[in-house]
C-alpha cells in the first residue's frame, strides 16, 4: 500500500500531473470518463469520472433505494513556485528564473534542494488549441549564501521572493534553449503554467523505517487514499463521489477549486442523469454527508508547546478528526460522532485536533463545498510535520489507517435522521 502512495507522490510533480495519475488509476479500475460538454448516461452499478482544468471527480452509483452522496473531498496542489512570462533574467554570468510564491510555503526549505521544472502548456498546430503536461529532464536549485557572506543567516535571515527564490538555470553565454523550449520540446507553445518543485525523492526513516519524507504529502496522500478507498469500498446504497480539487493552496476561488461550481453542477448532473427532479436532489442533498480529507499537524518532538493542552496529535496514533470553534473546520458535535461511529465500526483508529487557543487556525476546502451543498461534514486527515515545506513527513501506520477509514466509510449506509442519522 505504502509503496503505491510513493509511486504516486514520486510522478505527481504539479497537480496537472497529479490528476492525470488520478485518471490512469481509475481507468485501470474500471472507471469510464464523462465530458461536462456531451450528454451523460449512466446508470446503478456504474464507475464513472469527469475533469475540469486540473481538477477531477469520481463516482459509483450503488443502490439508489437512498438516494444520496457520500463525499470525501481532497486538493491536488501544493506550494511551490511558478514561472513568469520570459522568466530567463541574465546577470553576472548566470541566468536564472523569475518565479513567484504560489501557496504559503516554507521557502528556505526550497533552498540546495533538487527543483524540477513541470506543468502544462498550451500549444497551437493548425489553428487548434491544446494543452499538454511536461516536466523538464533536468534539475534546478536555488543556491544559499555561504555562512562566511551572510554572517546573520543563523539568526535572523528571512526569505525575500523576488530576490531570493530565483532558481540557477544555466551559465550565461552558453549555447542553452530558452527554459520554455528546454522544458516544452518542440511545438509552438502559446502560454504556459510551469512551476518550480521539490524533486526530493521519497524515502523511510527511522529505526524501523516508520516515518515516510516526501514532497507534496500535503495533499497527495489524502487523494491517494481516496483512490484506494473509492477503489476498494464494498457495495453501499447512493453515490460515492471522490472529489480532487485545484487551487486550495491559493483560496479554492477558481473554477477548478471547492469554490466554483464544479462538484455542485457535478452532482446535479448525476441526478438529473438518474431522473432525480430538483426536489429529490435536494432532499438527497440534506441526507448527505462530505469528508474534507486534509492533513492536520502532529505534536513537533522540539516543540510541544506549540499545540493544545489536552489534544496532542501525535504521529502514530491515528486518523485525525479536526475541529475549531470558529469554522476553519466543519466538524460539529454530529459530525464528529458520524465519523467516529463509522471509524469505531471498522476498527479503524482516531485522535482529535484542536489549534492552540492563542494561535491562528489554518482552513481547508471543507468549508466552501459544504456550504455551497449545504450538507453535513468533517474535516478529517493525517497527522504530519514539516507542512507545507520541500519534503514533509508522517507516520506510515497512519496512511493505512485513513485508507481503511475511506473505504469504510464509503461502504457504510449512512440514514440522516431529524436529530442525528442510523449508520449499518
Amino acid at each position: 500500500m505504502i509503496q503505491r502512495l510513493i509511486r504516486f507522490l514520486n510522478a505527481s510533480l504539479t497537480a496537472y500531473h497529479a490528476q492525470e495519475n488520478a485518471k490512469a488509476r481509475l481507468l485501470e479500475n474500471g472507471f469510464a470518463a464523462l465530458k461536462e460538454t456531451e450528454e451523460w448516461a449512466i446508470s446503478e452499478g456504474g464507475k464513472y469520472f469527469v475533469e475540469r482544468n486540473g481538477a477531477l471527480i469520481a463516482f459509483t452509483v450503488g443502490e439508489l433505494n437512498n438516494f444520496s452522496y457520500k463525499i470525501v473531498a481532497s486538493h491536488l496542489d501544493s506550494p511551490m513556485l511558478k514561472l513568469k512570462e520570459k522568466p530567463e533574467v541574465k546577470a553576472n554570468g548566470y541566468v536564472t528564473l523569475n518565479a513567484e510564491t504560489y501557496g504559503g510555503g516554507i521557502w528556505y526549505s526550497f533552498f540546495d534542494r533538487p527543483l524540477k521544472i513541470a506543468g502544462q502548456v498550451v500549444k497551437s498546430e493548425n489553428g487548434r488549441l491544446f494543452t499538454e503536461n511536461v516536466e523538464a529532464p533536468f534539475l534546478v536549485t536555488i543556491p544559499s549564501q555561504a555562512v562566511h557572506i551572510n554572517r546573520e543567516v543563523n539568526d535572523k535571515f528571512s526569505v525575500n521572493a523576488q530576490t531570493d527564490l530565483l532558481p540557477l538555470f544555466a551559465l550565461d553565454g552558453k549555447d542553452a534553449p530558452s527554459c520554455v523550449e528546454a522544458v516544452a520540446g518542440e511545438g509552438n507553445v502559446l502560454s504556459y503554467d510551469l512551476f518550480v518543485v521539490s524533486a526530493e525523492t521519497p524515502y523511510s526513516f527511522g529505526v524501523n523505517g516508520e516515518f515516510l519524507a516526501s514532497p507534496r504529502i500535503d495533499n497527495l496522500s489524502s487523494v491517494y487514499a481516496t483512490l484506494e478507498g473509492i477503489s476498494d469500498k464494498g457495495e453501499s446504497d447512493g453515490i460515492c463521489v471522490a472529489a480532487f480539487f485545484n487551487h486550495e493552496e491559493i483560496g479554492s476561488s477558481t473554477i477548478a477549486g471547492a469554490g466554483g461550481d464544479f462538484l455542485e453542477s457535478t452532482l446535479k448532473r448525476i441526478a438529473y442523469a438518474l431522473r432525480f427532479d430538483d426536489n429529490e436532489y435536494y432532499k438527497g442533498l440534506a441526507s448527505s454527508f462530505l469528508l474534507s480529507v486534509d492533513n492536520a499537524h502532529a505534536v513537533h518532538p522540539a516543540h510541544p508547546e506549540k499545540s493544545d493542552i489536552t489534544n496532542k496529535t501525535k504521529a502514530g496514533a491515528g486518523v485525525v478528526i479536526k475541529s475549531h470553534a470558529n469554522g476553519a473546520y466543519v466538524t460539529d458535535a454530529l459530525s464528529s460522532a458520524v465519523v467516529k461511529a463509522v471509524f469505531e465500526k471498522a476498527g479503524v483508529k482516531h485522535q482529535n485536533f484542536f489549534n492552540r487557543s492563542d494561535m491562528r487556525s489554518g482552513s481547508t476546502l471543507g468549508r466552501y463545498a459544504t456550504t455551497r451543498l449545504g450538507m453535513r461534514g468533517a474535516d478529517i486527515g493525517l497527522a504530519q510535520l514539516a507542512m507545507h515545506s520541500a519534503c514533509e513527513c508522517f507516520a506510515k501506520d497512519d496512511y493505512t489507517e485513513l485508507v481503511n477509514g475511506i473505504t469504510a466509510f464509503y461502504s457504510s449506509d449512512l440514514l440522516s435522521e431529524d436529530d442525528g442519522f442510523v449508520i449499518r
